[in-house]
């Protein structure tokens, strides 16, 4: 795929693995819309082809803005999903028990949050008329080597982590016959 010129959206693109991926996508030429909580200073020192919008990745309606700004642009090909959040909380410490709402929030954020935008941004991409080699867009998603060998209080991370690698290959069946490309990394 061609990324010049092509239109990105990148959660948690305003800090850490996200910002240096909108960096790399404006360097090669896209249009990088960031889905971020804070960070709209950040992005506007990126110049004119990053734009900002202020929204947690689990919100339906703060998403679906998001991607309104984003194909005002142009249509979407590209979605980079790096928001996350973590904590170090034992199962059980001397302080009791992990607090249930604490594993609650960070699946909700790193796990549903991520599908949330997926599901919404594949709607988007399915839209768009097929590129040369009949591709219509790719979803990245981050995952973590903790998906996989996580360390001691890194269960609600590990967990949310292990989902996202989880769900990649079923999502890449599903949207494989409208022509986008899902993977996922694991730093």
């Amino acid at each position: 795929m061609e990324i010049k010129d092509a239109v990105a959206v990148v959660t948690g693109g305003a800090s850490g693995l996200g910002l240096a991926t909108t960096k790399r996508l404006l360097d090669a030429g896209a249009q990088v819309v960031v889905i971020d909580l804070k960070g709209e200073e950040v992005v506007a020192e990126l110049g004119d082809r990053a734009k900002f919008v202020a929204t947690d990745v689990t919100d339906e309606a703060g998403v679906a803005k998001a991607l309104d700004v984003a194909e005002s642009l142009g249509p979407v090909r590209i979605n980079v999903n790096c928001a996350g959040i973590g904590n170090a909380i034992k199962t059980l410490s001397k302080n009791g028990a992990f607090p249930l709402d604490g594993f609650r929030k960070v699946v909700e954020v790193n796990l549903i949050g991520t599908f949330n935008v997926i599901r919404l941004s594949a709607e988007r991409i399915a839209k768009t008329e097929p590129l040369a080699g009949e591709e219509r867009g790719v979803i990245i998603n981050t995952a973590s080597v903790a998906a996989f060998d996580g360390q001691i209080g890194q269960a609600a991370y590990s967990a949310s982590k292990g989902g996202v690698v989880g769900m990649t290959l079923p999502i890449a069946r599903d949207l494989s016959r409208e022509l986008i490309r899902v993977c996922t990394i694991a730093p």
